[in-house]
């Protein structure tokens, strides 16, 4: 009886003790790229105080980093061993890089039936993005936008091009594209510029040239680019053929921060680099008399296939259990709570992941944001995790180059191919 009574006195000790481990405090560090206003400390601040009203024993230090030194200072962190609990950016970092790589922790937990059913619902390239080769999920995403083009509505309305266009599911065909730019150069007014001095807005061009005749960018594995299909080459050719018609323009000078600043003040009627942030940056810069209407990308069967961005979640593997679950905690309540969820992609400034979540502008300073809604459908293959993916950028800039500088598209595409795809590892 003694025996048993001190072996119960144990137990109760032991789960005494675990219960205060489970309130220690624990503190966890944050990295996150600037995605929207998450590089906006008052903000941040502002979520992790939301944070901490439900646990208050996780401590949260953040850690801002840019697009010009982030890279090097997460590489500079896993070799020195000292990641951050968090990160906060895109698949093609969190799972193609560093979980690929070995240094990120499976966060499969986090992907529970409902949170996959209303994840799907919203996109299913979401979920494939998120997920890595060994079938473990990386990344859990927050929010998702789609890469559009726009147009001037006054300037096609005055020409009669905007018979060619559907206003209401702002889709078009490949031959009303064409058309429509014959109206325009026959009213007098300058089309749009397939820009190729860098690869700047570069997802705009892969877009108009994948979207002409339905090809694909890479294989449905992301191991190959296939730049080289027969769909493709089709589309590089029309383009080709506008640009020598006089009824479409190239420029190898240009980006496209140049040709968006065109299209804002007057120059062009079109432009093939916009989305929401776009919208929102240009407003003040728009030119009197300009209509912008962000219009999807002209497609052979008027269903097109959209570039997009996704963002979310990755935990590094620190070897550190109780950060794990504290960085899982933050997490979960920043991307799955009812009230914080939404608020949360609110501040990127982007369109939540969650079907469920709906219009998180509708009502707000932000409301302008809900019209790109309609092209959330249309997100298209998320194949920025293929590999050698920095290579690809520069090779797709100078092969536009060379195709609208007369080259050969069939000859042009086979040098793009085979230089993007030796850089594939």
């Amino acid at each position: 009886m003694k025996k048993l009574l001190a072996i119960l006195m144990a137990v109760m000790m032991m789960m005494s003790i675990s219960s205060v481990m489970a309130e220690d405090n624990v503190e966890i560090t944050l990295w996150t790229y600037p995605i929207g206003n998450w590089v906006d400390p008052e903000t941040v601040d502002g979520i992790i105080a939301n944070f901490n009203a439900v646990y208050p024993n996780i401590k949260v230090t953040v850690n801002y980093l840019d697009y010009t030194s982030g890279d090097d200072q997460v590489t500079g962190a896993i070799e020195a061993r000292t990641t951050p609990d968090i990160i906060m950016e895109g698949p093609e970092r969190l799972v193609t890089n560093w979980g690929a790589a070995g240094k990120m922790l499976p966060v499969n937990d986090l992907w529970t039936e409902e949170a996959l059913a209303d994840i799907s619902a919203g996109s299913e390239a979401v979920v494939a993005a998120c997920k890595g080769a060994d079938g473990n999920y990386y990344e859990y995403p927050l929010c998702m936008t789609t890469h559009t083009m726009v147009i001037d509505r006054a300037a096609f309305e005055a020409a009669g091009a905007l018979q060619y266009v559907d206003v209401e599911t702002r889709t078009w065909t490949t031959e009303g594209f064409v058309n429509a730019c014959r109206a325009l150069t026959d009213a007098g007014y300058m089309t749009g510029v397939v820009y190729c001095g860098g690869q700047g807005g570069d997802q705009g061009t892969r877009a108009l040239v994948n979207n002409l005749y339905s090809g694909r960018f890479t294989n449905a594995e992301h191991t190959a680019y296939t730049a080289d299909s027969e769909e493709n080459i089709q589309g590089l050719t029309l383009l080709q053929d506008m640009v020598n018609e006089g009824i479409l323009m190239a420029d190898p000078s240009i980006v496209a921060g140049d040709e968006i600043a065109l299209f804002c003040n007057g120059t062009i009627t079109m432009g093939f680099c916009w989305n929401a942030s776009a919208a929102v940056s240009n407003k003040a810069s728009m030119a009197d008399g300009i209509d912008p209407l962000p219009m999807a990308f002209p497609s052979d069967d008027g269903v097109p296939e959209l570039c997009g961005g996704i963002w979310g979640f990755g935990i590094f593997d620190n070897g550190d259990a109780a950060r794990a679950e504290a960085a899982k905690n933050f997490i979960r309540f920043v991307c799955d709570d009812a009230q914080q969820g939404p608020a949360s992609v609110y501040a990127t400034g982007f369109f939540p992941v969650r079907a469920s979540f709906g219009d998180v502008y509708a009502g707000t300073d932000k409301e302008a944001n809900g019209e790109f809604m309609v092209f959330m459908p249309f997100l298209g293959d998320y194949y920025n995790v293929t590999g050698g993916w920095a290579v690809q950028r520069t090779e797709w800039w100078n092969l536009l180059q060379r195709v609208f500088g007369g080259g050969n598209v069939t000859e042009e595409v086979a040098t793009y191919v085979a230089n993007a795809n030796a850089s594939i590892k």
